[in-house]
């Protein structure tokens, strides 16, 4: 059996089709990520490259802008996402194909001059397995670029809300921290070895530090801080009048990063560059 059936299932069942309804407020939650990641994995035109974990597609029509007359690929194993990836490319004109598929165990050719993931690859339950494989997608000399979230307590974006309402939420269980997940590869010294043990060299990691878009506003950001997120996971069964008070608890706690521009909390991520 696949290891990774229980996220394939989560991924293709009501969560996945949330996340489908959502792909333009994530995309612009995620914007300074993106930027980021796209100047450290740094796509060249006329390569070929592969997403990993490409979601609603629109990290995939980036990269083929990036990489043309070169090809993008996008991968995930989420059919509603794939099914919006496909409707955004349709809408942007590009010429872009998106698989169906896991990445730990798809039957990759060398084909690719740059693998690339946003918070694509942090889910696998057999994670040097998973590297090993990937790297099979990869040119002799190719390029893996990804990048992951570092620890929940050093992302206020995601750990203020949540501590501002965990009080009112029910005990939440302890996370093992390499457990497939948000954050299981906050351990840079963990994703290193991994990687090693797979088979890359030259691994670099640096840390990245960028402000998360949660909203136009405080009552925006605290609906998102319910709507997505560890907070929204922890209030999911509670009901209307305490996510209220959630909510009150939230748009005070996120008050000191409200900016003329929006909320935009400090998130802090890896950003993971080797060689196949």
């Amino acid at each position: 059996m696949n290891p990774n059936l229980k996220q394939i299932e989560h991924w293709n069942g009501p969560f996945g089709q949330f996340w489908a309804s959502r792909h333009e407020i994530n995309e612009f939650r995620l914007a300074n990520v993106h930027e980021a990641l796209m100047a450290f994995a740094a796509p060249q035109p006329g390569s070929h490259v592969l997403d990993i974990g490409c979601g609603c597609g629109w990290t995939t029509l980036g990269l083929a802008e990036a990489v043309a007359p070169g090809k993008a690929v996008g991968l995930d194993v989420s059919a509603p996402m794939l099914e919006t990836a496909r409707l955004n490319a349709n809408a942007e004109k590009l010429d872009v194909d998106f698989i169906e598929a896991d990445a730990s165990i798809y039957p990759f050719t060398p084909e690719f001059d740059l693998v690339f993931s946003r918070f694509g690859v942090m889910f696998f339950a057999h994670p040097v397995e998973a590297f090993a494989n990937i790297r099979r997608a990869v040119r002799p000399g190719g390029r893996l670029a990804f990048v992951c979230w570092r620890a929940f307590a050093e992302n206020p974006w995601t750990y203020v809300p949540f501590e501002a309402g965990r009080e009112l939420c029910p005990p939440q269980p302890l996370q093992e921290p390499h457990a497939p997940g948000q954050f299981a590869f906050a351990d840079g010294d963990r994703v290193r070895d991994i990687l090693a043990r797979a088979g890359f060299r030259n691994i670099r990691i640096e840390r990245g530090d960028v402000p998360i878009n949660l909203g136009a506003d405080l009552d925006e950001a605290a609906a998102a801080s319910l709507g997505t997120g560890t907070l929204s996971r922890a209030a999911a069964d509670l009901d209307e009048a305490t996510r209220q008070k959630i909510r009150d608890r939230v748009r005070a706690a996120l008050a000191p990063y409200a900016t003329p521009d929006g909320v935009s909390p400090p998130g802090s991520c890896w950003l993971v560059g080797a060689e196949a």
